[in-house]
This record gives structure tokens, sequence and C-alpha cells, in this order.
């Protein structure tokens, strides 16, 4: 690789993502309906999301638009699924209650496991390794361990490849039950 090229490739890779950076904000905002015990919707998510910009250098730009459009569709499918999202994720952790898993660690899985399930043209693996990343940048190594596990199991039952966008896919993102 040129020097260019290279130079190149590291800028790309210091540039945030908006799925990333938005995966992370439908966190944030789910973590806090739950600790207010809210529902969450877009009046709150609305002042929530104004108030998290700065957090993420968010401007008025297509960063900030892609990545609000993201987590919007994130915290959404999981308001509008959590029965069925809990359900998997509870399958998945037979030796632990949910209430015992972080707020932080569950929100987590709850937004991969809708990726997994609703979201065809998000590979299941990516949904894994972003959810790990996350995990340990605002949990710690362990809770991206534990994360792992558990959303593998959730992959495993899904009848899709879990490496395939879209129409790769075999029959969908629904789990066998």
């Amino acid at each position: 690789m040129f020097e260019d090229e290279e130079e190149a490739a590291e800028r790309q890779q210091a540039m945030p993502h908006s799925k990333r950076i938005g995966r992370e904000v439908a966190m944030q905002y789910l973590f806090r309906c739950e600790m207010r015990h809210e529902s969450p919707d877009a009046a709150t998510f609305g002042p929530f999301f104004d108030e998290i910009k700065e957090e993420h250098d968010l401007k008025e730009n297509r960063l900030g638009r892609k990545t609000r459009e993201y987590a919007e569709k994130l915290y959404l499918l999981v308001a509008l699924h959590n029965d069925e999202i809990d359900a998997a994720i509870r399958d998945r952790t037979q030796h632990w209650e949910l209430d015992r898993i972080s707020h932080v660690d569950h929100n987590i899985m709850r937004i991969a496991v809708a990726e997994m399930l609703y979201m065809e043209d998000v590979p299941p693996v990516v949904s894994i390794d972003e959810a790990v990343e996350i995990a340990r940048d605002y949990s710690g190594v362990e809770a991206g361990n534990f994360i792992n596990g558990v959303l593998n199991g959730i992959k495993d039952t899904l009848k899709r490849d879990p490496r395939a966008v879209g129409k790769e896919s075999k029959e969908g993102g629904r789990t066998e039950e």
C-alpha cells in the first residue's frame, strides 16, 4: 500500500460511522427510559438526542441525520418487539434472570437482537461484533464476552445466513421456535 493510501485508510478508520453511533445513542436512550420508567417515544427521543449530540460530536450534517435515523429505527424496533426480543435473550441466559443483567448490557443486547431479527440489511455477525465493541466501551471486557456468548447463541437459531445481507439470506430473520 502506498503512503497516501495508508493515510486515507487511517482517516477513514477514524471517521465515525452513523450506524455505530446510532447503536450507542439508541442504547443510551433505552437505558434512560428504563431508569425513568418511561416508554420510548418520539416526544422524549427528540430532546434526548439534542442533549446527547455534543457527547458524540454530532452536527447538523449527514452524519448527524443518519445517526439519528438509525437510532430512531433501533429504539422503535426494540419498543415494538420488546417481548420477543427479551424472550430470545432469556432463552440464551438460562442461569441468569434478566434483572441480574445490567441495564446497559441488556439494552446493548436488545439492539443487536432487534437488528438480527428485523433488519435483514445487517448481517447478524455485524450486529454481534458491534454489540461486543459497544459493551467493551461501556461495560468492560467481561461484559463483552458475556454478550458475545448470548448473541452467538441467538444467531445460531436464525434461519438466515449470519454473514448475508438482504436477499442472500435463506428464509428471513425470524428465530425457530
